[in-house]
């Protein structure tokens, strides 16, 4: 992760983000999301709220780790950020999957959370 994680909410978030999902640590990933959060992991579906954002990381192999590079960020005003990151979650066996992730999120009183997680898997014809 890059430098200057605390004026940039992106950077922030994910650094929060990564540290938790390296770690195998699902309710401090679920807490980084808002209650209403939109989800689009590798499954099929869109979720929502923080139980499922729970779920979806309860089934993650816990030996997974995420190389995450902000590509872009922005913010809206005090209450809304978000941005783009390229992200290669790994196993230590060599699988690997790389990502576009884009982000919306929202400050909430006590801390910016994620409103909204969208991940696109890279392909090699992509």
């Amino acid at each position: 992760m890059e430098a200057d994680t605390m004026t940039d909410p992106m950077r922030e978030i994910l650094s929060r983000w990564k540290a938790a999902f390296d770690g195998h640590q699902v309710d401090t990933m679920a807490d980084l999301f808002t209650p209403d959060a939109l989800f689009q992991g590798f499954g099929p579906e869109v979720v929502a709220g923080r139980d499922a954002v729970r779920a979806y990381y309860e089934a993650v192999p816990g030996d997974r780790t995420a190389d995450v590079t902000v590509v872009s960020t922005y913010t809206i005003g005090e209450e809304v950020a978000g941005g783009f990151a390229d992200v290669t979650f790994r196993d230590p066996k060599g699988w690997q999957a790389p990502v576009h992730l884009s982000l919306v999120l929202r400050r909430d009183p006590d801390a910016w959370r994620i409103r909204q997680y969208h991940v696109s898997r890279v392909s090699a014809g992509h």
